[in-house]
């Protein structure tokens, strides 16, 4: 029998694993995300996958023969619902696997959901249209090739700029990104254990982490932190990781000068000629910025909501 004909056992669930299980998810992920063009599972949930301690509810399915076909993680830890995100390996799709996983989260799940499809696929519009789940939000990934011209960063005055500082600034920083997220779903709830595993993660590079400084007292009103994604086969990319700016500072075009301060930094000082950004689709200002700096469409995530 081959694989796409095995049939699929009952699906499993845990709230704790293995390493060599953590593994096996973490690998059907790449393999999920090389075919389809966008990662299946977001930076949260592969930090919570790495960390043993991290409350979450772990749903598996796998083929007779034991192979991992899918699996789905549930974040329990946010109070505005559950997160959920899925993947079915790409040799077991149309065969039920993601709706046998869709509908043991339902069983298992207390509360809203939040379901993330990456890629926006329409066989995930269809699953998510079929179990009663509505689309509510959508994030867009725009691109910008860095060999294009960039004007130069113009802080307005009595502003610097200075790398982060590990450590020192974790306070200060975490305050500020309150402030300057302070409606948005996600990034604005980040607590200092979010920091710290971030800090830890081998991509992190402090140089690349710009912070927009008053001089005369030495307050954070402003941050761009930028990211590089270095995947084996395949092309090196920057990132727009974080870009926020204290309501206070806003109107003077600190946010221009941070975003295309950082720009430099990718295109200059690590050597890349492209970068992309995430950013929603309801915030017309910030789509505005970025479409003024050159960034254009290029995919979209959508998140479905129930409950």
């Amino acid at each position: 029998m081959s694989n796409a004909e095995a049939t699929i056992d009952e699906v499993t669930r845990a709230e704790r694993l293995r390493p060599d299980e953590t593994a096996e998810i973490l690998a059907l992920a790449r393999v999920a995300g090389d075919a389809d063009g966008a990662d299946p599972l977001d930076e949260h949930v592969l930090l919570r996958l790495r960390d043993p301690g991290a409350a979450a509810v772990h749903l598996t399915a796998r083929a007779t023969d034991g192979t991992l076909t899918g699996y789905a993680h549930l974040d329990t830890t946010d109070p505005g619902g559950i997160g959920v995100e899925l993947v079915v390996h790409p040799a077991y799709r149309r065969r039920g696997t993601g709706r046998a996983l869709a509908r043991g989260v339902l069983a298992v799940a207390a509360g809203p959901l939040r379901a993330w499809a990456h890629g926006d696929h329409p066989s995930a519009a269809a699953l998510a249209v079929d179990l009663g789940f509505a689309r509510a939000r959508v994030l867009w990934q725009l691109r910008r090739p860095l060999t294009a011209p960039l004007a130069e960063p113009r802080l307005p005055d009595g502003l610097t700029l200075r790398a982060y500082r590990p450590g020192d600034d974790d306070a200060a920083w975490l305050a500020l990104n309150a402030r300057a997220f302070a409606e948005h779903p996600e990034q604005g709830r980040w607590t200092a254990d979010d920091l710290r595993l971030r800090l830890a993660e081998p991509w992190f590079d402090p140089a690349g982490f710009l912070l927009a400084v008053e001089e005369s007292s030495g307050r954070l009103l402003g941050f761009h932190w930028t990211k590089v994604h270095e995947r084996p086969g395949s092309a090196r990319i920057g990132e727009v990781y974080v870009l926020g700016v204290d309501p206070a500072a806003h109107g003077g075009g600190l946010g221009r000068a941070l975003t295309t301060a950082g720009l430099a930094y990718l295109r200059d000082r690590r050597s890349l000629d492209r970068v992309m950004l995430y950013v929603d689709e309801s915030n017309s200002a910030a789509v505005a910025l970025y479409e003024r700096l050159g960034f254009a469409r290029w995919s979209a995530h959508v998140n479905y909501h129930l409950g």
